[in-house]
């Protein structure tokens, strides 16, 4: 019986280091969607490869299905969906505008990198593993996805899933610029009761509303 035991306990580790991407990748999938609203305090790096120039910040993220949004930045810059439009306000980089959108259907998860890959991921992506990992304490899988097709806002994307509960807790995408962003996410909040309020936006005085709808017509 110890024998045995001891097999088992010999072999666990192995049977964990050797799940494949789409196992990996499908208890993200599973656990991002039970999620019917989420909050992530987070530490965003973009990198501009053309410029060189690498930029950090850090922000909230407010969540909940199927189209509200609120990204709020540290340096002011804010992206929410109040269910009717998508509002742009980014003062760090176009002062003085903000641009409002209308939502069609899911378009908020444009938004929302990790919708973005972790919904029907396997209809766009090829998952390949990419080893064991650790974010901060806690131990996790690591999965590159590739596309299937050019129709997808990223050209690459690595994904490092927790092993205990299937969260998605650090990813990097890159955009077809070549713009880098990786995120961690600092601290998750799954299914947290949030106030409609907090998807409202009121644009702050002076600044001028740049409406997509008028340019669409």
């Amino acid at each position: 019986m110890k024998k045995i035991l001891a097999l088992i306990l010999a072999l666990a580790p192995i049977a964990a280091s050797a799940q494949s991407a789409d196992d990996v990748l499908q208890r993200a999938v599973d656990s991002y969607s039970k999620l019917s609203s989420i909050r992530a305090e987070f530490r965003q790096t973009l990198t501009n490869p053309l410029t060189g120039n690498k930029t950090t910040t850090s922000g909230v993220l407010l969540r909940k299905k199927p189209n509200l949004l609120n990204i709020s930045f540290d340096n002011g810059d804010r992206i929410v969906a109040d269910g009717t439009s998508l509002w742009l306000y980014v003062p760090s980089s176009v002062p003085g505008q903000v641009i409002k959108t209308p939502i069609r259907g899911s378009s908020s998860a444009a938004f929302d990198p990790a919708g973005e890959v972790l919904v029907s991921p396997r209809t766009r992506y090829s998952a390949t593993d990419a080893g064991s990992a650790k974010v901060a304490d806690r131990s996790a899988h690591v999965v590159v996805l590739t596309p299937k097709a050019a129709n997808v806002p990223f050209t690459r994307a690595r994904l490092w899933v927790d092993d205990a509960d299937g969260a998605v807790r650090q990813f990097e995408v890159t955009d077809a610029n070549g713009l880098e962003r990786f995120i961690t996410i600092t601290k998750l909040t799954s299914n947290p009761r949030i106030a409609r309020k907090e998807f409202s936006f009121t644009p702050p005085s002076g600044v001028k509303i740049v409406d997509q709808l008028s340019f669409s017509r």
